[in-house]
């Protein structure tokens, strides 16, 4: 908090596996906020000129993922509010774990394999989904990127049961609690959600 009671900009990021909800929870929340919102495969995109997959499939994944490195340097070193939404594997590299963890609010979108296949079944966009058991490659991320996920983020939000509403209800609910939001942002009621959990860290950096 500043010297005139004055909370700073406030700066939420969201991480989590494909099909998470991570772009349309962090929309919702900053129409909510009065705040920009920014997608790192949108912006992405948008540097390339051409969609992630036909990128994937020309460049390569490490090439992706070094474009994608770039575009969290620049949105995390921009100032002013924001809510982030990040590509499912923008946390395999450990420069960008520590640049959301310093610069935002944290918070890791968790979903089961079973539940996100079930959303995901007919997707025909996300590359690394494009395989024949896509069920098994969720399994096969959740058990790689899941301690990467729960070691950048200040908090666990658990999306299996809420709507897209509720899980906007949970963020600003912990984000009150921990003293980063004005109470007036939070709608009633303020009853502490059963679905979120802070993590060990709480505080940003």
């Amino acid at each position: 908090m500043t010297a005139n009671n004055e909370l700073p900009p406030l700066r939420v990021t969201l991480v989590g596996l494909p099909g998470s909800g991570k772009s349309t929870v962090g929309r919702q929340l900053a129409r909510h906020l009065g705040v920009p919102f920014a997608d790192t495969d949108a912006e992405f995109e948008r540097r390339v000129g051409i969609p992630i997959r036909e990128y994937f499939e020309t460049q390569g994944e490490a090439a992706f993922r070094d474009q994608e490195a770039a575009v969290i340097a620049s949105i995390t070193q921009e100032p002013g509010a924001l809510v982030l939404a990040t590509g499912g594997g923008a946390v395999i590299r450990s420069e960008n774990r520590d640049r959301l963890r310093a610069a935002s609010h944290v918070f890791y979108l968790r979903s089961s394999p079973e539940e996100l296949h079930r959303r995901l079944r007919h997707d025909t966009h996300r590359p690394l989904l494009q395989v024949a058991d896509p069920l098994r490659r969720l399994r096969d991320l959740y058990r790689d990127r899941d301690p990467l996920y729960r070691q950048t983020a200040h908090f666990v939000v658990e999306t299996s049961r809420p709507s897209v509403s509720g899980l906007v209800h949970m963020v600003l609910m912990q984000l009150e609690l921990a003293g980063w939001l004005d109470p007036s942002q939070v709608p009633s009621p303020v009853d502490r959600p059963p679905h979120t959990r802070p993590h060990p860290r709480q505080n940003p950096g």
